[in-house]
């Protein structure tokens, strides 16, 4: 061994030995039981951030364990690189807007920097922390394999009358100019204006209302009050009339108005207000009016305020209203508005026509699949429980972009009955390519409009089960794999992705797609802030690699239990940079006393070499509890905790005169005490591998291969749980205390540990077996050992 550990040289060379010589390379002849990981696809957005680091690791030392405890790992790796995400970093990086470009070389633009640029680069940076991912096991959510599995889904639920297309109001992005789901929409605190509004009934009674969204004025339809609001009692049925527009709106009463909130009335407008579509239901409108184009521009039905944006409209409106006194007063209000994930714009509710998912109505149900899971940790399961209940809308899954997985739907252009293309002939884009049939099934005409929108980013990555099960040809291996083991995953994104993905797969089988869910929290900056570009805290990963190491990241990782929040410390890197270097020197120190070992049992063993034996066999029995219930930071505590005092301070000190004095002790306490060492470093290396796999790896190739055979350490077995002797634990407890005591009453008379003593033991320590008492007179240094009836130490 080097006389040191060096990771920026160790750490490529171990990536680059794993694969290729396919240490984690799912085996489809092998007949173990298998274990498979629906591994989250990242989204290809330029490079690993710190909580991919920190959630991913978590997965991975899940999986590692796995793996040795005999499973045939399915785990896959795929990115997530369709929507909206990939079409913002293609303009980013490359200096275009899609709205301005041909739409097929935009989409050429996405693929061939997907392929040659973002995405290799991207996957390096996941090999890089250590993930072992069967890499050859790939997909990406745009390649042809996901958008035939993709369009077939589509297929299949419009067969079953669960997709269906529709125009309506719908949730709408002005900044990306799209329809988004529920589920896209945040909630985030801001300040406004609340402006208050007189208007004057057909009698001139005044009546002032609060809003504020005065820019939807225009798009005025109903006004209310609360039916047991005292104030409003003579008002309920009256006509009021609007200035400016002259509309008449009747005053109706509705249990949804707040009385106490400003005047208790409220104004409802049928362009962006989803209040109103809460409203309508007791107050159908016949005239709607819908004043909002897809960029947020006002329409020619929001008459002089034509052209506007909704922040001009919004000045305008409350100049001109000011201007004939109709403005009371304005307040700055604090409020909480819905914007979109993506970008951060306000949504706004527009009227389009959209395709949607029918699940609103399956809410029951997919609230007793979710209890049919395995959560870790348990209390995640109230996150999905509150979603499912608070779903109001089914799920939209067209967008108005332009890199996507298109619809695969064709439109009869004098009926607009829908066409749908053939199985096989996925996957299919309808703007190059007629359907299989020569005219319209209802009406004959030959004419066709393609569907130029494209699904909804999630309506692909929710069938990540089945884009990676269909990697495998093998049908009857298909049918072992699914419902999955696991789904590994952040806590953010279970509203996305997890409620989705259970909703596609009881949709299409009727079944959970997997056993297990683990939910990480999130990796936080030291303050225990979010990271963000504009709060100007982001610590990147490939920084804290190259500074420390992959295994000093994933250490950091493993710092808190599943699902809590962590805030990066740096000092948990510098904590798991001792441990390399401790683990390194410890390993050099062993293997040096290893040269004439013969890798047998020895016949005899000493005391205090069954006792570590048996403390370490607790260790491996509370390590795989742990691993088993996905407690990896318990694993990481005790395991380090073991290995610093347990091992190296305390064991190793004990055992030097035998291992430097055989001749002083005998062949067969040097050999008992080699026997120790080897099978106790071997066990700690196997404990630390799934959360330090690169250290534990070159430890492992340096010397245990030669004898244990096996190829690398992260496919050898997990040690086994061995009996734990009570009574031997509990020796070496004793043992300790009392070199503790002598170490102590050495350094208080600011002694050397190296200083001879002479030491009298209480008598009960006379029934200590005597190669106990020789391990402890040669560590303490004691001249003369007597018995009597205290402890008395003296120079």
């Amino acid at each position: 061994m080097k006389e040191n550990y060096n990771p920026n040289e160790a750490e490529p060379r171990l990536q680059k030995f794993w694969e290729t010589n396919k240490i984690y390379q799912f085996d489809i002849k092998s007949k173990k039981p298998i274990f498979s990981i629906d591994t989250p696809p990242p989204t290809v957005s330029g490079k690993m951030h710190m909580g991919h680091a920190f959630s991913y690791s978590q997965m991975d030392f899940i999986a590692r364990y796995k793996r040795m405890k005999g499973y045939n790992l399915f785990y896959p790796f795929g990115t997530d690189d369709n929507g909206l995400p990939t079409e913002r970093l293609i303009e980013r990086e490359k200096g275009v807007k899609a709205v301005d470009m041909e739409r097929k070389a935009f989409v050429k633009l996405c693929l061939d920097s997907l392929e040659k640029e973002f995405r290799p680069r991207y996957i390096q940076d996941w090999k890089k922390i250590g993930m072992s991912c069967d890499f050859s096991l790939f997909y990406t959510t745009i390649n042809e394999h996901s958008q035939k599995i993709s369009q077939k889904s589509f297929l299949d639920l419009y067969r079953q009358k669960r997709a269906y297309r529709k125009e309506g109001p719908t949730i709408w992005c002005t900044e990306c100019r799209t329809a988004i789901a529920q589920v896209e929409m945040q909630d985030e605190e801001k300040m406004t204006d609340l402006v208050y509004i007189e208007v004057k009934t057909e009698d001139g009674t005044p009546l002032v209302f609060a809003t504020t969204r005065p820019e939807l004025y225009p798009s005025c339809v109903g006004m209310s009050v609360n039916p047991e609001d005292a104030r409003y009692k003579n008002i309920v049925g009256k006509k009021v009339v609007m200035p400016i527009t002259g509309s008449k709106i009747i005053v109706t009463a509705d249990k949804i108005v707040d009385p106490n909130f400003a005047t208790g009335v409220v104004y409802f407008c049928s362009s962006g207000d989803a209040q109103f579509l809460e409203w309508e239901k007791n107050h159908p409108v016949k005239n709607k009016i819908y004043i909002l184009n897809k960029d947020g521009t006002m329409n020619q039905d929001a008459g002089k305020y034509k052209g506007l944006n909704i922040l001009e409209t919004r000045k305008k409106i409350v100049e001109d209203l000011q201007a004939i006194g109709a403005v009371k007063k304005i307040e700055p209000l604090k409020h909480v508005v819905n914007v979109h994930e993506r970008c951060g714009t306000d949504v706004e509710y527009r009227v389009s026509k959209q395709w949607f998912i029918k699940y609103l109505d399956l809410k029951e149900k997919f609230l007793k699949d979710g209890g049919k899971l395995n959560w870790h940790p348990e209390y995640m399961k109230v996150r999905y429980d509150n979603w499912v209940k608070g779903l109001q809308w089914d799920w939209c899954i067209s967008r108005q972009r332009y890199f996507g997985v298109p619809f695969p739907v064709w439109y009869c252009k004098k009926c607009s009955e829908t066409i749908l293309a053939d199985e096989k002939d996925l996957p299919a884009d309808p703007l190059y390519k007629r359907p299989n049939v020569a005219k319209c099934p209802k009406c004959s005409c030959k004419e066709f409009i393609p569907e130029k929108d494209v699904l909804d980013t999630w309506a692909t990555s929710s069938l990540t089960p089945r884009i990676a099960i269909e990697l495998i040809k093998n049908e009857s291996l298909k049918k072992k794999l699914f419902p999955m083991s696991l789904r590994a995953q952040a806590q953010d994104i279970i509203t996305f992705w997890l409620v989705n993905t259970l909703v596609k797969s009881q949709l299409h089988f009727k079944k959970n797609p997997w056993k297990d869910v683990m939910i990480s929290g999130w990796g936080l900056d030291p303050k225990g802030k979010k990271m963000s570009k504009s709060k100007g805290n982001i610590i990147e990963p490939q920084d804290m690699m190259k500074k420390y190491s992959s295994d000093c990241l994933r250490f950091w990782a493993s710092g808190s239990k599943l699902g809590d929040n962590l805030a990066f410390q740096e000092k948990e890197l510098i904590a798991c940079q001792k441990i390399t270097v401790k683990l390194w020197n410890a390993s050099k120190f062993v293997f040096m006393h290893m040269e004439d070992f013969n890798f047998k049992k020895p016949k005899k063993i000493l005391t205090t070499d069954r006792c570590l034996v048996s403390k370490l066999n607790k260790l491996v029995k509370d390590c795989t509890e742990s691993f088993d219930s996905y407690d990896y930071s318990r694993v990481k505590l005790d395991t380090e905790q073991f290995f610093w005092h347990t091992f190296c301070d305390n064991y190793l000190e004990i055992i030097k005169d035998r291992l430097y004095n055989p001749d002083k002790r005998g062949k067969e306490a040097r050999l008992s005490a080699q026997y120790a060492l080897y099978a106790s470093l071997l066990k700690i290396i196997k404990l630390m591998a799934p959360i330090i796999p690169h250290i534990t790896e070159e430890v492992y190739q340096k010397y245990f291969l030669k004898n244990e055979k096996i190829k690398s350490i992260h496919i050898s077995e997990w040690p086994e749980i061995e009996a734990v002797d009570k009574k031997l634990n509990e020796s070496y407890e004793e043992l300790m205390n009392l070199i503790s005591e002598v170490r102590m009453y050495k350094n208080q008379n600011k002694k050397s540990l190296k200083e001879s003593v002479d030491i009298t033991l209480p008598r009960k320590y006379e029934k200590f077996d005597k190669d106990l008492l020789e391990d402890f007179k040669a560590v303490t240094n004691t001249r003369s050992l007597s018995f009597g009836k205290d402890m008395k130490i003296s120079f």
